[in-house]
């Protein structure tokens, strides 16, 4: 465990987490704006949801190429990936390598869990409590606990009574888990499940996959880099910069303009055929429409349909595994390495819990609602997250009049996805309302994390010692991002976390900005141009009562993971 020597109670800025937004935001304030800078992460090394999502086949589903920081040349020129999609394990080496070659871990404090945060208005200052009870105090906080960092285990009668082992696949433990001569039940077939069944497979006796929805997938094509690609690479660095800054999901490629239906049938086919060919989020991008158009959507869904039932050689299976209810990429679409035809082995069975719920589980195993039991040595959740409201209300934040749970009682609420009515001199990186989990993460960072040191500058150098965001400014902003994913079908799926549909009593709000990342970088800027238009610096508004957001019709119909 790496130590880090605090001392001082009181700080300019506390930072919570110590991933890809962490980091960069120590590094911001601490050496560009010489604040006094704290990170508390509750893990015992930096990589946010890459320290704790180690389970087998963890990997990223964005290419390596774009999966990084691009504020330094220097940090670029002397990284080199090693894949087109790295593994969990490549991450957290280049967050360390990053981490080391600023010097950031000095100003991190692993090991630290926070339990509370209070905003006093008298002396304009935010507390922090950690669970040991220690206490500490800064002017600005910035939340950087991540989209996806908040373990969602089901309530499934009888879990306590099992003898065996349980894992979440996003608390997966640092030493692995051999699975050799073991019978395994998991429970779960999204982006994770997906990444993690192919791979539980090669090794355990028997593999039980739960299924409560089938999922498409594109296989991922991933390979191993040569030495002529990685330099290409690391001598492209303002080209690969500009690339990933200018594509509506802040990915390494472009979006093809085409319509699905304004081609013949034939060419539609064929173009699918070769964006299938070269795999992962790629194919999302050979039609511009498949997010706009249901037509079009269907077309790539009866496609990827098909290939699952060519794969599978079950029929039973493949009619289980294809029969699928919503539309192509509504939902986070994964990628994968053989998923398919895992099913294919003898020690892999399948369990559609639409046709058979599971009723609870027991000692020994699963019992499904007809009376059939599984038994199983180890159950594995791969049941995602309370995704982006949970982190942030797990920290128990409390503003200046009520707890951040209060306010969003029904749905979250905020401006930008950056800062919320009530809880002055907060920042949330990655936010509700922020394109975040639909796009390449890292790219979305980078520009909310310079766009919070920015107003964190002007307030210093103006001489305010409070900024908010104003209620109908939140309020604005919460309607235009629902209006904006209305115009797409990601509106039209019910059962999805970006709704929070998968956790029991969470308000049903779509939570992540659908407009994509050049629109709302270009919303995000005018906001600056108006003197922060839409905040309350001092308590004083710097604009009047009435606020709309008339940019052009944002792109989204290009939406990244």
């Amino acid at each position: 465990m790496m130590e880090t020597n605090v001392t001082d109670t009181f700080f300019d800025a506390l930072v919570i987490g110590a991933g890809f937004s962490g980091l960069y935001q120590l590094h911001r304030l601490r050496d560009d704006l010489g604040l006094s800078t704290l990170v508390i992460e509750k893990g015992s090394g930096v990589g946010g949801t890459w320290f704790w999502n180690r389970y087998p086949g963890a990997r990223c589903d964005s290419e390596s190429q774009g999966y990084a920081y691009f504020f330094s040349r220097e940090l670029h020129e002397k990284w080199q990936w090693t894949e087109r999609y790295p593994a969990h394990t490549e991450i957290r080496k280049y967050l360390n390598y990053v981490a080391d070659s600023l010097n950031l871990k000095k100003d991190i404090m692993f090991d630290t869990k926070v339990s509370a945060c209070r905003f006093f208005d008298d002396d304009k200052i935010w507390q922090v409590r950690i669970e040991d009870g220690r206490v500490f105090y800064a002017k600005w906080l910035i939340s950087a606990v991540g989209c996806l960092s908040a373990a969602n285990v089901p309530e499934i009668p009888g879990l306590a009574s099992f003898k065996g082992d349980c894992y979440h696949t996003g608390k997966w433990p640092k030493e692995g888990v051999d699975f050799s001569g073991v019978r395994v039940g998991q429970i779960g077939t999204g982006s994770t499940g997906i990444q993690v069944a192919s791979e539980i497979a090669k090794t355990c006796k028997h593999l039980t996959v739960f299924q409560r929805t089938a999922n498409y997938s594109i296989p991922a094509r991933n390979t191993v880099w040569d030495n002529t690609y990685a330099d290409w690479v690391r001598n492209h660095y303002e080209e690969l910069k500009a690339l990933v800054r200018s594509t509506p999901n802040g990915h390494p490629f472009r979006i093809s303009g085409n319509l699905a239906m304004e081609v013949s049938e034939e060419e539609r086919n064929d173009m699918f055929e070769a964006a299938w060919a070269k795999g992962g989020l790629r194919f999302r991008g050979v039609f511009s429409d498949l997010l706009t158009s249901e037509k079009s959507n269907e077309a790539a869904a009866n496609f990827i349909k098909s290939k699952i039932r060519q794969k599978v050689t079950d029929p039973d299976k493949a009619e289980i595994l294809s029969d699928i209810d919503h539309p192509y990429a509504a939902k986070r679409p994964p990628i994968d390495t053989n998923y398919f035809e895992t099913f294919n082995r003898e020690n892999v069975s399948l369990v559609n819990l639409k046709a058979d719920p599971i009723k609870e589980i027991i000692p020994g195993g699963i019992s499904l609602k007809s009376g059939d039991v599984r038994d199983l040595d180890v159950i594995i959740f791969a049941t995602g997250f309370d995704a982006m409201t949970g982190p942030l209300l797990s920290l128990d934040i409390e503003g200046s009049c009520l707890s951040l749970k209060e306010y969003w009682a029904e749905g979250p609420r905020n401006y930008l996805g950056l800062a919320i009515p009530g809880f002055p001199n907060l920042f949330t990186i990655t936010g509700p309302g922020s394109p975040s989990v639909l796009s390449n993460m890292p790219v979305s960072i980078e520009q909310h994390v310079d766009w919070i040191t920015d107003c964190i500058k002007y307030c210093v150098s103006g001489g305010y010692m409070r900024i908010e965001a104003e209620e109908h400014a939140a309020q604005n902003w919460t309607e235009h991002v629902r209006s904006t994913a209305e115009a797409t079908l990601l509106a039209k799926v019910k059962h999805s976390w970006y709704l929070g549909a998968n956790i029991p009593g969470k308000p049903r709000v779509f939570t992540p900005y659908a407009g994509g990342l050049v629109t709302y970088r270009k919303i995000c800027n005018s906001i600056v141009r108006d003197g922060y238009k839409g905040f309350l610096l001092d308590q004083k508004t710097t604009q009047g009562p009435k606020m709309t957001f008339d940019f052009e019709a944002p792109n989204v119909t290009n939406l990244g993971v």
